[in-house]
């Protein structure tokens, strides 16, 4: 007699990010001194405003000419144009809840209906309490025209959309803090 077993309950995303999802150069989507890299982080806090100490980032970006080197680009796998470039990144939250990746600009992507996307880093957060990742995007501050124009950016309410947009650092720094709930509360996506 076989015994069927049911589905495993659901868990939330717990404190083993750091052993297991984790890599020494995950923070690293191109090499040091890649002309044109930047550095983008922050923070990650939750409803109370408290730093999210054992969080964990997750970027997917289009390389500098909007292409991915993968076989879901609808226009064919290329070879990215900046050499090093891996378009995946991970990073966990440190004692102070920061994050950071070292990156370069994505370029623009097309959208359904001849529509163009502005240059954007996809971003999964993984976290203690989450049953689920939460995933948003971090838009560029020097973009305004293209950002308009972004299909998914418009649908936020213009109250909202700051939420998505990081903010100079610095030279060659962006910020990008990331609230899970509650006041300023970043803008999530359902995939």
């Amino acid at each position: 007699m076989t015994t069927q077993l049911g589905p495993t309950p659901s868990q939330t995303v717990g404190p083993f990010l750091s052993l297991g999802l984790t890599w020494q150069t995950g923070a690293d989507v191109v090499p040091h001194a890649t002309p044109g890299e930047i550095l983008i982080g922050g923070t990650v806090r939750d409803g109370a405003g408290e730093i999210v100490v054992d969080a964990m980032i997750e970027t997917w970006q289009a390389d500098p000419d909007g292409r991915f080197d993968h076989p879901d680009d609808p226009r064919g796998a290329v070879e990215p144009s900046v050499p090093g470039f891996r378009g995946f990144g991970r990073a966990a939250t440190d004692a102070q809840g920061r994050w950071e990746i070292r990156t370069v600009k994505p370029g623009p992507l097309p959208a359904e209906d001849g529509a163009t996307e502005a240059p954007h880093l996809t971003v999964s957060v993984f976290a203690r309490g989450l049953l689920d990742r939460v995933v948003t995007r971090i838009y560029f501050p020097d973009e305004a025209g293209a950002n308009a124009a972004d299909p998914l950016l418009a649908s936020v309410p213009a109250v909202r959309r700051d939420t998505l947009l990081a903010v100079p650092d610095g030279p060659g720094r962006l910020r990008f803090d990331i609230r899970l709930q509650g006041d300023g509360e970043t803008v999530f996506f359902q995939c």
